[in-house]
């Protein structure tokens, strides 16, 4: 049940006053005050009432503020100080609701601080964003503990994460977030939903684990992706003749070794990464 402060609050932009606080370039910060949209944002992963959902970089709360309306329990991970003041009069007027984690995300081991299933909903710090999505899609252990991510991003990076074959857009991420997982561009936020306003635009990115293929090594697929899309310019014979094997590979499979790591489809990738067996 929410508490009666909950149904008071005051606007974001009163909050960001009342604490003096601005968002930090040096943090990639960039806050929402636009209610209507963070709860259009809460609402992409589905019901939410009394599910654990882990947030990154709340910031002062804008995002969490929607997710504890949705009737989400939150773990909150900031780094940034300033904001812990504001964030703690939310979790006064969501009693029980939210647990405030001060650290940096990048350090912390999300499953073991979560103990359960989860989803993930945050608006990421553009510095680490793509860090923090390819950890949680990596590792030999599928499926994960955490049930669905629902990530802010730059619009440039979303698209990588989604695209098809043969676009310029596809690369590592989308064969990492593709070939276990269901990746879809969910939401376009316009820079001028944010303050400051952001130089590029943002979209949502909501991904939920998929089934894993048999007899794949996550390392091997990505040791693979790494060389071909490191030198995607190049034929694969010449991007992939590091990894032993790897070329005859290409022929018993019948994939021509003239081709460019962009034209290989995410199922011909996890058929290369099978062949060659464990890293």
């Amino acid at each position: 049940m929410q508490g009666r402060r909950a149904m008071s609050l005051p606007p974001l932009r009163e909050v960001i006053a009342a604490h003096g606080l601005s968002a930090s370039k040096a943090l990639g910060q960039n806050f929402l005050f636009d209610e209507q949209l963070l709860g259009r944002i809460a609402a992409i992963p589905g019901e939410l009432q009394g599910k654990a959902v882990l947030e990154i970089g709340p910031g002062p709360g804008g995002l969490t503020r929607a997710l504890l309306r949705a009737g989400a329990r939150v773990t909150a991970i900031e780094m940034d100080r300033r904001c812990l003041p504001a964030l703690a009069e939310l979790a006064d007027a969501f009693p029980g609701q939210l647990a405030v984690v001060e650290g940096d995300a990048m350090k912390i081991d999300h499953a073991e601080l979560m103990g359960e299933p989860f989803a993930v909903v945050a608006n990421l710090p553009y510095n680490v964003g793509t860090a923090l999505f390819t950890r949680w899609l990596d590792g030999e252990d599928w499926p994960p503990q955490w049930t669905s991510l629902t990530l802010m991003f730059q619009l440039e990076v979303a698209q990588r994460i989604v695209a098809k074959p043969g676009t310029s857009a596809y690369g590592r991420l989308a064969v990492l977030a593709q070939w276990r997982s269901h990746a879809k561009l969910a939401m376009k936020v316009h820079r001028s939903a944010f303050t400051p306003p952001p130089k590029v635009m943002s979209a949502i990115v909501h991904v939920t684990p998929g089934q894993a293929p048999d007899g794949i090594s996550a390392h091997r697929l990505a040791q693979v992706t790494e060389a071909a899309f490191g030198q995607r310019r190049k034929m694969l014979r010449q991007s992939l003749k590091g990894i032993a094997g790897a070329v005859a590979v290409l022929e018993e499979l019948g994939i021509d070794s003239t081709r460019r790591a962009e034209t290989l489809s995410v199922d011909e990738f996890v058929e290369i990464a099978r062949a060659l067996g464990p890293a």
